[in-house]
């Protein structure tokens, strides 16, 4: 791997605007026709493309991939800036091992197995295993990663008092549950898909989901009846 190939780990990569043409009409002036943009590379070939020479095509994989990354990783850890660095660690060694990628499983699955295990390690490594913040991301720290800042305050409130439950609520769950249940409802992975990743069965997917989803609900549901 050489120094070319690690920057492209980097946020890059800018969207293609369709073209706009103009063509002649009766009576003089021009019409401004648009063309149908094209429809998005698969993954496949994407990586087909960059095992071709292509290096702009690892930069789009990384641009299309890189919120469900991050999303993961945020869930998992609860802390912004220890999301990003397992995202960019991350990163780092999909482009290290991206030829043992022999394409048995989606792209996706497969970053999101390296994405998980880098959160889960660096948590571990830093003591965050059993802690999630309650502060939400800054948006304008991090443009893109997060949706539009809510426009009524108080709704925005709730919101954020609802996410901050949430999360104190996921720390309770043993790792192997909470990234399951990440995996599942954060990242929309099928069962199939999470089993992929965690190298389990399905059974134990579901297993896992369920005993999560009670552990889940007793916890706000108890906090929601005290109250703050």
């Amino acid at each position: 791997m050489n120094k070319a190939d690690e920057q492209a780990v980097c946020y890059s990569g800018g969207l293609t605007m369709p073209s706009i043409l103009s063509s002649p009409r009766t009576g003089g002036g021009f019409t401004s026709l648009t063309r149908p943009a094209p429809p998005p590379a698969r993954d496949e070939d994407l990586l087909a493309q960059y095992r071709g020479g292509d290096r702009s095509a690892l930069d789009e994989l990384f641009r299309r991939h890189r919120l469900l990354a991050y999303r993961v990783a945020y869930r998992l850890l609860g802390n912004e800036a220890d999301a990003l660095d397992a995202v960019q660690e991350g990163f780092v060694k999909v482009l290290v091992h991206l030829d043992s990628f022999e394409g048995r499983s989606t792209f996706k699955t497969w970053l999101l197995r390296v994405i998980s295990n880098a959160a889960l390690d660096l948590g571990r490594q830093r003591g965050r295993q059993d802690f999630l913040s309650i502060d939400a991301p800054e948006a304008e720290e991090r443009e893109g990663l997060q949706p539009l800042a809510e426009t009524n305050p108080a709704v925005g409130l709730e919101r954020a008092d609802l996410r901050g439950l949430l999360e104190q609520a996921l720390a309770t769950l043993p790792e192997a549950q909470r990234r399951t249940f990440v995996l599942h409802a954060d990242a929309e992975l099928s069962y199939r898909e999470v089993a992929e990743v965690m190298n389990i069965s399905i059974g134990t997917v579901m297993s896992r989901l369920y005993y999560a989803r009670q552990k889940l609900r007793t916890f706000l549901t108890r906090r929601m009846a005290v109250g703050p």
